[in-house]
C-alpha cells in the first residue's frame, strides 16, 4: 500500500514507518517541518491546521491509506488553543482533503487516546466505557472522535485508543524514558511523583504492529491498544535496577503528585485481539531492557 503518515517524525511515526517498510509498504511522510526527512521517503511539508495549504500539497497525491499520528500528545502542553487546533481541526482537515481528491476509497487509521476514559469507574476499561476527560488533551481527542463519527458514513475509519506506551526514542518528559535516562546516565537519585500508581504500558513495537494489522485487514471501528494489566512505578524502578545492576534513590517531589491521582488504571484489548490476533510480543521488562540498551 501507499500510506500517508502524519506525525512521521515523532516517536510513534518513526517506529511505524520502519515496520511498514519491512512489510513492503510505501510510506509518504507529512510534516510541518521542512528540515526533517527520511532517507528514500517522500516528505510533504504542510500544516494540518491550514486547509488551503493542505489542499495545495495533497490534491495531486493518491493514497491507499492514511495513518494519522500527528498530535499534541503531551498532556501538560501549555497552549490550549494549539491542542484543539492540531488534534481536532487538523484531523478534520486531513480527512476532508484526502477524501476530496482521492480517486479511490482510502482507509484511515487515526490515533485517539486511552486518556479519553479519564478516571474510569470500572476496570478493565472497554471501548464502551464512557468519555470522562480530565484535561484538554483528552477533551480534544473526544471532540475529534465525534467529528470522525460524522464522517464515518462515507469514510473507512479505524480509531485506535492507545493507553500508555513507550520504547527507545521516546522523549524524556514522559515518565518511563525519564526513569530510564537516569539509569543510563548513572544518576544516584531521581525525583518522581506518587510511586503507588499503576498504569497499563505497551511496547511501541507491539503498538505499530497492531496499527499495521488493522490497516492491512481494513478493520473499521474503535479499538483499545493496551497490555491488559497494570504495572506500578515502584516495580518499573525495581526492574530498571535489576536490568542495569545499579540502584537509585527515589524521592517524592510534591510538585509531581496530583491530588486526584488514580491509583490503578488498565484497559481491555480483547476486541483488538479478536480482530487481528495476538499482536503482543514484548512484556514491560523486555521493553525496559531495550530502552536501557538503546538510550
Amino acid at each position: 500500500m501507499r500510506i500517508l503518515v502524519t506525525g512521521a517524525f515523532g516517536f510513534t511515526g518513526r517506529h511505524f514507518i520502519a515496520q511498514a517498510q519491512k512489510q513492503g509498504h510505501e510510506c509518504v511522510a507529512l510534516s510541518n517541518k521542512e528540515h526533517l526527512e527520511f532517507e528514500g521517503i517522500k516528505t510533504i511539508v504542510s500544516d494540518l491546521t491550514d486547509k488551503e495549504a493542505l489542499v495545495t500539497r495533497l490534491k495531486t497525491e493518491q493514497f491507499d491509506a492514511v495513518v494519522h499520528l500527528a498530535a499534541i500528545s503531551f498532556v501538560a502542553h501549555g497552549n490550549i488553543n494549539e491542542i484543539y487546533d492540531t488534534n481536532l481541526i487538523g484531523t478534520i482537515n486531513l480527512v476532508d482533503v484526502v477524501n476530496q481528491f482521492s480517486s479511490k476509497p482510502v482507509h484511515f487509521v487515526i490515533a485517539s487516546s486511552g486518556n479519553i476514559y479519564g478516571n474510569a469507574k470500572q476496570l478493565p476499561i472497554v471501548e464502551e466505557s464512557e468519555f470522562n476527560p480530565a484535561n484538554d488533551y483528552a477533551a480534544s481527542k473526544c471532540a475529534m472522535e465525534m467529528a470522525l463519527k460524522v464522517r464515518s458514513h462515507n469514510t473507512s475509519i479505524t480509531v485506535v485508543r492507545p493507553f500508555n506506551y513507550t520504547g527507545a526514542g521516546q522523549a524524556e518528559h514522559f515518565l518511563i524514558p525519564k526513569i530510564v535516562a537516569a539509569f543510563n546516565r548513572g544518576d544516584t537519585s531521581i525525583e518522581l511523583g506518587n510511586l503507588d500508581v499503576s498504569r497499563d504500558f505497551t511496547d511501541v513495537r507491539d503498538l505499530v504492529a497492531a496499527y499495521l494489522a488493522l490497516l492491512e485487514t481494513r478493520q473499521e471501528g474503535i479499538f483499545n491498544v493496551c497490555s491488559g494489566e497494570a504495572t506500578s512505578l515502584t516495580n518499573i524502578v525495581k526492574m530498571c535496577e535489576k536490568l542495569s545492576g545499579r540502584s537509585i534513590e527515589v524521592t517524592v517531589n510534591p510538585a509531581f503528585v496530583r491530588s486526584n491521582e488514580v491509583k490503578v488504571l488498565y484497559g481491555d484489548d480483547r476486541k483488538l485481539r479478536s480482530a487481528i490476533g495476538d499482536y503482543r510480543k514484548y512484556c514491560i521488562e523486555e521493553t525496559l531492557a531495550w530502552m536501557l540498551l538503546e538510550q
